[in-house]
């Protein structure tokens, strides 16, 4: 029949408004088929018993009227002996007696159900897989029955029996025997693996109470009517056999003597003994519900199971069990056999072990000082035990006295060396499903916020914390964070220093299961803050410790010693941990915290230099510089350090200061494309004077120094027209000192070599014929204009004396070196008072502006002289040529001006009038060569700058591209312009002279 008619049948019961029923069935018991429930209200855990009718009624249909109504009879007794049952469970409250939660409920069919303790299996289904295994080969088939886990999974029941179990199971049946017949003065009637049930603690509990009836002679007080041997002992072949008297594991007192006595069920227990070792796993009395062949059993010594035939068991019987027990239990006559309570002293539970169960079972009753060392002896046992037994046995036994506070680290102590033991399945499930809640519930949730220390709850916290490996491969990730988590952070956050040392050593174990975020959100905050406000050292060294977890450091176990010895390995294991913190917290967390630090402790130091090693490997080489090195050096000049530990920090910066220096390098070296010059300091050029190393590059040469000091006649110098014109001259010529043009000597006597000036009034001397000289057309810039004098403006020149006057002599007292080989023209239109350029050392300044003439062999010249208000003041006299009619002269060229010859008829009959004037009788074309010589003097361009008659450029610089017989010809421009070529000239006539000095006056009124 379907499960969901069998609930429908049930109509709306108490039990199906209030409980979640499951549709897995979890086992059977006898009639009974039990299913896993959770309590709506709770979600708490039971099993429902639940019985359908129908199974009595199937044969009813076949049989006659009267049969029938006498079958229905036997029906309603079968009814009444159930209800019996589970009122009876309803009494009888006992550990090792099933536990009733709900009541028995009639159901719409007439079928029964109630609800009980939540159970995993009944002996009789354990007993029947294990034949399923042994008789299928090793491992045989898989369970039939299945459990649903709390998250909602199925999986198969693990089946899992051994001696122990035995030893176990049956020493709880006896105690719920003892029960029954001491305290109660019941006989259970019908005790067999079906009246077994095995709870999720793999406890054993008695049930199956349908057949439970008072002792005969028994004065003890009971609701629960007798039985009739007659009645139940006779067999219904209607009836299913699970509803009656199982007669494989009946007492013969019940049988033979029709006798109901307690002894009836310590042989009932006997025949269970022998059938848990018995292979298959079955009563050694099979009768097969019939009467008559369990009296034949009994007829002869070799059917009834005693010492000489093994008991009629087909494997060995352990021997405590054979020798001691059995022949006590299995015997014929009552008044031999031994009680439950001689039962459990027996030989068979003499073993460490089961007396350690036994304690276990008795531990509420026990006293202080029996629990503690009970515990301490405990974990060294618990390697013996069995899987299950410590799963589901010992393990619970001991969470339920967690509520005892004083015992809390000795039970976690032992709790977690189970969870050591179990293998990997199901030690997760046992953490999972029973250790973790509980935990949780004693440190996080019902924990009180008090500060001050409670050393009990301390003790079990450090438990937890040493134990947190075990808990790591235990608990899944979520769980870790949500349950685990949180009794870290008590253990932090305890007023005890030695808690809190271990919590943070605990890191290395902690880190794989957590994510990032909830070590940079959740975790690191609590330990910076434990670090900045504890004022104890050890803790200061366990939380720089932390730092080097945090940053993905080394888990080494040496890693984690207090620096005492200043030294570690210089080569650690590194820890590459996933969940390490970013490097933006590294640089603004965790070094702002270790540059606070105010101890000098080398213990601390150390710890410190461990932590910043680590972030001097991530960190910035900028930060590295700027932030770490300096910290490092500040903390290596702590005078506590010895020199191991002092050298310990001079390696790290050492390492530090390179890794900056070869990234700083490298970038520099991308930035400049592998360029190493230094860059241009231009902006160290202040400019204004120059130093000796510009005198030394740009002095004289030293064949000019030697024509100055020796006094030789040097004629290499050219026009400065062919080198860019008279505006170079005067460039060139403003920033040097001035000098005499050495084509024209100075100097008295008859004797002398050097020549003197000469004019155009003066008598030509021989001249060489040399190549015309080029004018170079000057290319100034865009301000360039040509300024065109009023010729009518210019006076006649009037010699001072006569036209042939000696040549200009020196005012010797006004020669104080005889460096100087060129005349001074510039000294004419200075005051008295200015210095004589031919003096060696300037004497006195003057207020006046002086006007700085061409260098040159006409630089020393200065037309200002002729002026009449300025005449006194100059050192030489010019003797101008007498006064002729201005005639304009023929060689006149295009581009440039000439001196007319004096007016003796000219002896020169053909070339240029700037000629490069050889000899003695150099003409002024050696005086053209104004650039050549820039040593000294004033220049005429300088003289017309500072006059600031004209302008910069082209024209304004007249003076420096005129020649001497330009300034005394009336000017008329050309159509050419100025800058062509000069042409040779003929002979220029005398008529010429008049209009050289009226050109000459009209220059100096242009001046």
């Amino acid at each position: 029949m379907a499960l969901a008619g069998v609930f429908k049948s049930l109509g709306a019961t108490n039990i199906n408004s209030n409980y979640s029923i499951s549709s897995t069935l979890t086992t059977t018991a006898g009639p009974w088929k039990i299913y896993p429930a959770k309590k709506k209200s709770t979600g708490k855990e039971y099993s429902v018993f639940v019985f359908d009718r129908k199974i009595l009624d199937a044969h009813s249909k076949d049989l006659s009227r009267s049969s029938a109504a006498g079958f229905k009879k036997v029906v309603e007794e079968v009814v009444e002996r159930l209800k019996k049952e589970a009122s009876s469970l309803a009494r009888l409250r006992h550990p090792a007696i099933l536990e009733l939660v709900e009541p028995v409920e009639e159901t719409r069919g007439g079928g029964l159900q109630f609800v009980t303790e939540p159970l995993t299996t009944s002996l009789a289904q354990v007993l029947q897989e294990k034949d399923d295994q042994e008789r299928n080969g090793v491992g045989g088939r898989s369970s039939r029955y299945v459990r649903e886990e709390p998250d909602g999974t199925r999986r198969r029941r693990e089946v899992e029996i051994d001696e122990l179990e035995y030893q176990k199971g049956l020493l709880q049946v006896s105690k719920a025997l003892e029960f029954l017949h001491e305290n109660a003065g019941l006989v259970h009637g019908n005790l067999t693996p079906d009246a077994i049930l095995i709870n999720a603690k793999s406890d054993w509990k008695v049930s199956g109470l349908a057949f439970c009836s008072p002792q005969q002679d028994s004065n003890k007080p009971t609701s629960i009517q007798p039985i009739s041997l007659s009645e139940v002992l006779h067999y219904e072949p209607r009836l299913p056999r699970t509803v009656q008297m199982n007669l494989d594991y009946t007492s013969p007192d019940f049988v033979l003597d029709n006798n109901l006595t307690s002894s009836a069920d310590m042989f009932s227990l006997g025949l269970l003994c022998v059938s848990l070792y018995n292979s298959p796993h079955r009563s050694p009395l099979e009768c097969n519900s019939s009467l008559s062949s369990y009296k034949r059993h009994f007829q002869s010594s070799q059917g009834v199971p005693s010492s000489t035939n093994n008991y009629l068991c087909s494997r060995e019987l352990p021997k405590e069990l054979a020798n001691h027990v059995l022949p006590r239990l299995i015997t014929r006559r009552p008044a031999t056999r031994m009680t439950a309570k001689e039962f459990q002293q027996s030989e068979y539970f003499n073993n460490i072990m089961v007396k350690t169960l036994r304690f276990l079972d008795s531990f509420p009753a026990k006293t202080p000082n029996e629990k503690q060392a009970f515990l301490r002896g405990l974990v060294k046992v618990l390697p013996d035990f069995p899987n299950s037994v410590m799963e589901k046995k010992i393990l619970p036994g001991l969470l339920e006295e967690m509520k005892d506070k004083e015992l809390i680290s000795l039970i976690l102590h032992n709790i977690f060396k189970i969870v050591e033991l179990l293998p990997s399945t199901a030690g997760k499930r046992a953490f999972g499903d029973r250790v973790r809640p509980v935990i949780k519930d004693i440190f996080v949730t019902n924990a009180k916020q008090a500060q001050e220390r409670d050393p009990a709850r301390d003790a079990g916290l450090m438990i937890i914390i040493e134990q947190l490996p075990v808990i790591v491969s235990a608990c899944p990730g979520k769980e870790f964070k949500d349950d685990i988590l949180p009794i870290i952070f008590a253990a932090l956050e305890s007023p005890t220093p030695v808690l809190v040392g271990a919590a943070l050593q605990c890191l290395p174990s902690v880190l794989p299961v957590l994510d990032f975020s909830t070590i940079k959100n959740e975790l690191f905050p609590v330990v910076a803050m434990i670090f900045s406000k504890t004022s104890s050292l050890a803790i200061k060294v366990r939380g720089l410790q932390a730092f080097v977890v945090l940053c993905g450091g080394s888990t080494d176990p040496l890693a984690n010693n207090d620096g005492l010895d200043g030294l570690g390995p210089s080569e650690r294991k590194p820890s590459s941990s996933s969940s390490a913190l970013d490097k933006f917290t590294m640089q603004e967390k965790i070094v702002p915290l270790v540059k606070a630090i105010k101890t000098k402790e080398p213990a601390v130091m150390i710890a410190a230099l461990n932590v910043l090693r680590i972030v001097g490997k991530v960190a910035d080489a900028e930060f590295v510089a700027m932030d770490i090195l300096p910290i490092l050096w500040a903390m290596s000049l702590t005078p506590l350090l010895d020199l191991k530990q002092f050298q310990s920090f001079m390696d790290l910066i050492k390492s530090l200061s390179k890794r900056v220096e070869d990234e700083q390098s490298r970038k520099l070296q991308e930035l400049n494309g592998g360029n190493t010059s230094g860059p241009a300091e231009d902006f160290m050029s202040l400019g204004g004077l120059t130093g000796s190393s510009a005198l030394d590059t740009n002095g004289t040469s030293a064949k000019d120094f030697a024509a100055l000091v020796g006094g030789g006649n040097d004629n290499s110098h050219t026009s400065p027209l062919d080198s860019g014109g008279w505006d170079d001259a005067l460039t060139s010529g403003s920033n040097k000192p001035a000098a005499t043009s050495p084509g024209i000597r100075s100097g008295t006597g008859t004797g002398r070599s050097t020549p003197a000036a000469t004019f155009s009034w003066s008598s030509a001397p021989p001249v060489t014929t040399t190549p015309s000289t080029t004018l170079k057309p000057q290319t100034t810039g865009s301000n360039f204009r040509t300024v065109t004098p009023d010729l009518n403006s210019f006076q006649a020149l009037t010699p001072q004396s006569t036209q042939f006057s000696q040549p200009l002599q020196p005012t010797l007292s006004t020669i104080t070196s005889p460096t100087g080989t060129g005349i001074n023209w510039g000294a004419a239109t200075q005051p008295q008072a200015q210095a004589n350029p031919w003096s060696s050392t300037p004497t006195s300044t003057v207020a006046s502006p002086s006007i700085a003439p061409p260098t040159g062999a006409f630089g020393g010249m200065n037309l200002g002289q002729l002026s009449s208000n300025n005449r006194t003041s100059s050192s030489f006299s010019l003797q101008p040529p007498p006064s002729a009619s201005a005639v304009s002269s023929p060689g006149f060229s295009t581009g440039g001006f000439s001196l007319a010859p004096p007016p003796k008829p000219p002896t020169v009959t053909s070339g240029p009038a700037w000629g490069s004037g050889s000899g003695s009788g150099s003409s002024f074309g050696n005086l053209g060569s104004m650039g050549s010589l820039n040593n000294g003097g004033n220049s005429l361009g300088g003289m017309m700058a500072a006059k600031n008659t004209v302008g910069n450029s082209g024209f304004g610089n007249m003076g420096s591209g005129m020649s001497m017989g330009s300034m005394m010809q009336p000017l008329q421009p050309q159509s050419s312009g100025w800058g062509t070529p000069l042409q040779p000239q003929q002979g220029q006539p005398q008529q010429q002279q008049q209009q050289n000095k009226s050109g000459l006056d009209k220059y100096e009124s242009l001046l």
